[in-house]
């Protein structure tokens, strides 16, 4: 049913090294959203929330690559909307659209409910001892946002690769490269403030991206990451400048 037969040839090879690299880059989204929310739960069940977090995305795009032909069936029209006067052509809402429309809908709100979360205080105070979220909570927003971004995934891979093995050796070791390196990522978001403020940032941004898809607006995913990429790297010399730069010191009183 599948042909093994492909991995002797170094083309394929090379398809999969390309692959691979792509379902990182796309899940790096992932990895953040997980990061930040699995910090609702109390801190020896951090890693746990992660791990299961990913685990169930790798279960989700190795399914759908099983039922590829549903994904692309996905595309057909469902339904018309109706000639508005805004609209140059009949508007064809399929599948993917719901999709992607509530899933960036959801990103959108979570990500800024965060903010707030976060600019209130809330969050520390929940640290010092607060009330902690449940296992089964986080794991259900985690589902949520796993098969918006894991059709993302999916059809970008169909887009670059014909042979479903390959498509599914490249998710698997994306992943594990993605779950050796999870605890670092949410280390360092989740220590650095403004790096999670701008992580955060990040989601809403991906989130709206997602709602224009769904509206039939394609954005040039190259443009959202060098912005991420340049946004990132300021953030990053700020925090190396702001380690150097030595606190002011008072000099001891004569009379004391």
């Amino acid at each position: 049913m599948y042909d093994f037969s492909a991995f002797t040839h170094p083309a394929t090879w090379v398809s999969l090294l390309t692959l691979t690299f792509m379902e990182i880059v796309l899940g790096i989204d992932n990895i953040i959203f997980i990061s930040i929310i699995v910090n609702r739960l109390a801190k020896e069940s951090q890693a746990r929330g992660r791990t299961i977090g990913l685990l169930l995305a790798l279960v989700f795009r190795i399914g759908l690559l099983l039922s590829i032909s549903w994904i692309v069936s996905l595309r057909n029209p469902l339904f018309n909307l109706p000639d508005f006067p805004w609209l140059d052509q009949p508007f064809g809402v399929t599948g993917r659209d719901l999709i992607l429309l509530a899933g960036g809908l959801f990103l959108m709100y979570k990500s800024t409910t965060e903010i707030h979360t976060k600019l209130q205080g809330e969050e520390e105070e929940e640290g010092m001892g607060g009330k902690s979220a449940s296992m089964m909570a986080i794991i259900a927003q985690i589902v949520v946002i796993d098969i918006v971004f894991s059709f993302d995934s999916i059809l970008t891979a169909v887009g670059l690769v014909d042979n479903v093995l390959v498509m599914i050796a490249a998710v698997i070791c994306a992943m594990g490269i993605m779950l050796a390196f999870s605890g670092n990522v949410a280390n360092f978001v989740n220590n650095n403030p403004t790096i999670k403020m701008l992580a955060l940032s990040f989601l809403i941004m991906i989130g709206f991206m997602l709602v224009m898809e769904a509206a039939h607006k394609e954005v040039e995913k190259g443009y959202l990451y060098f912005a991420m990429a340049f946004s990132l790297t300021v953030e990053l010399l700020n925090l190396r400048l702001r380690k150097k730069t030595k606190p002011v010191q008072l000099r001891d009183s004569q009379y004391d």
